[in-house]
């Protein structure tokens, strides 16, 4: 994971419809920047469908909710529209920006190691900081524990 109090990296990637967002769009703003494994797998959705829900409370509050894995814009659109997700999925299927924050690992899958992605979570304040880092998140709590975090 990075460290909190450093700048968060910026990046592009495109999202669910294949339009292009930065980082550095959301200046002003606090940033949820979750890295998720995989669309359409149970936890995933869960954690999905639990911002979706909390995502007026965190307008309130000024922050907007990014979601990232490596699954493609197609992948992603598919996903958002089956489960009516009202926030921003970001595709990185190069896996540059995932390596970037540091949430790319080797697991250990029925007995075989590959790497993957790490449920993490980074809380990003309106100046583009890093205020606080979460690793092996839980899915289906860390929407109301990261709403929790911007009080």
């Amino acid at each position: 994971m990075l460290e909190t109090g450093i700048k968060a990296p910026d990046f592009t990637l495109p999202d669910q419809n294949g339009v292009n967002h930065s980082l550095s769009d959301y200046l002003g703003q606090k940033v949820i920047l979750y890295f998720y494994p995989k669309d359409n797998t149970s936890g995933c959705t869960k954690q999905a469908c639990n911002f979706s829900e909390l995502r007026p409370q965190f307008t309130e509050k000024n922050a907007v909710i990014l979601g990232v894995s490596k699954d493609s814009v197609a992948s992603h659109k598919k996903f958002a529209e089956k489960f009516h997700l009202n926030f921003t999925l970001l595709s990185d299927s190069e896996v540059e920006v995932i390596k970037l924050y540091d949430v790319w690992a080797k697991k250990n899958m029925y007995g075989k190691e590959v790497y993957g992605v790490v449920r993490s979570t980074y809380l990003i304040n309106e100046e583009g900081v890093i205020e606080k880092a979460f690793q092996k998140v839980n899915a289906g709590n860390n929407p109301q524990e990261m709403l929790n975090e911007i009080g």
